[in-house]
């Protein structure tokens, strides 16, 4: 019946009472939060937007790959705490050292910011955030260092360079050479034999990335390196300049030691080490020489190779 009180657990009335116990939740309502994060920490904060928008300016660059003379790539992104200060400490070329904010310092943080330090190379404080974004979500570790857009030569300025010095020039070009290590261990050996430059295809190959000039061991600094639009067109606009091409492979009608035009202006040609010269080039160049390996190996990569030819060739010039 309605107004029954005497009925069992029926509520009187709709205020409610006490709860018994809280589950801790008002005791936690009193502890603190800890200290208030920095503004430029907060997201939607006036000082965190800016301090993205600057990260966003310095490392903008050059979105775009100009072609023909004096091309320029695209800059480059060193990360993570080792690479950065191992690319600083072989004195690559950089533009700006971006530092997370409130990262955690180790010795490898503080050398790096000594060696920005010591070379001028601007440090710049960047969310977390906006690292991520320029990184593309790789593991940072709170340190990248931006690498300038390398100027490539024209094929062109090579041997002209080669003429202003009074010497017959002395060319290496790759053919679908893919491991920036190697193209920086033949500009090495250019630099090592009085070479005059390298010549890459713009595509499918190896570019004067953070790795090649590491491996170059600071020669890149004075060797130019050419892009070429088409590596076979390159090449025979090199044979009606008066150079002979000379393409490596393995099963090359002569031996090294038997190609006496090698002290004369000439562009050297190697291959991929799987696959060697492709058809186009092989069949443009003017002759095809083998270096004969008593060890029994099957074949060298293009550094390697290079090297070799680049030292018999500097033999026979001097």
């Amino acid at each position: 019946m309605a107004g029954n009180s005497q009925r069992k657990n029926r509520r009187t009335s709709n205020k409610k009472g006490a709860t018994v116990g809280s589950g801790g939740q008002r005791r936690k309502g009193l502890e603190g939060k800890g200290p208030t994060p920095p503004a430029e920490a907060r997201k939607g904060h006036k000082k965190n937007r800016v301090a993205g928008a600057q990260a966003r300016r310095a490392v903008s660059g050059q979105s775009r790959r100009p072609s023909g003379r004096g091309a320029k790539s695209t800059a480059e992104m060193v990360v993570g705490r080792n690479p950065v200060v191992e690319a600083l400490r072989a004195d690559i070329p950089a533009t700006a050292v971006y530092i997370q904010q409130y990262i955690e310092n180790d010795d490898r943080v503080r050398e790096a910011v000594k060696l920005a330090t010591d070379r001028g190379v601007p440090l710049l404080e960047a969310p977390r955030p906006e690292l991520d974004r320029i990184t593309a979500g790789l593991n940072h570790q709170g340190l990248v260092l931006q690498i300038p857009p390398y100027e490539y030569a024209h094929p062109d300025d090579l041997a002209a360079a080669a003429a202003e010095r009074g010497e017959d020039p002395l060319i290496v070009a790759l053919d679908g050479v893919t491991d920036p290590r190697n193209l920086g261990a033949v500009v090495r050996s250019v630099a090592a034999f009085g070479g005059h430059g390298v010549v890459v295809p713009e595509r499918r190959a190896a570019g004067m990335t953070a790795g090649a000039w590491k491996t170059s061991a600071g020669t890149a600094a004075r060797v130019p390196v050419a892009r070429a639009t088409n590596l076979t067109r390159t090449l025979e606009a090199y044979q009606k300049a008066g150079l002979t091409v000379v393409g490596l492979a393995a099963d090359g009608e002569m031996e090294l030691h038997e190609l006496e035009l090698l002290g004369g202006p000439v562009v050297v040609v190697a291959g991929s080490e799987g696959k060697g010269l492709s058809r186009l080039v092989g069949e443009t160049c003017d002759v095809r020489v083998r270096i004969p390996m008593p060890g029994g190996a099957e074949s060298l990569n293009a550094g390697v190779a290079a090297g070799v030819v680049l030292y018999e060739a500097s033999r026979r010039r001097a």
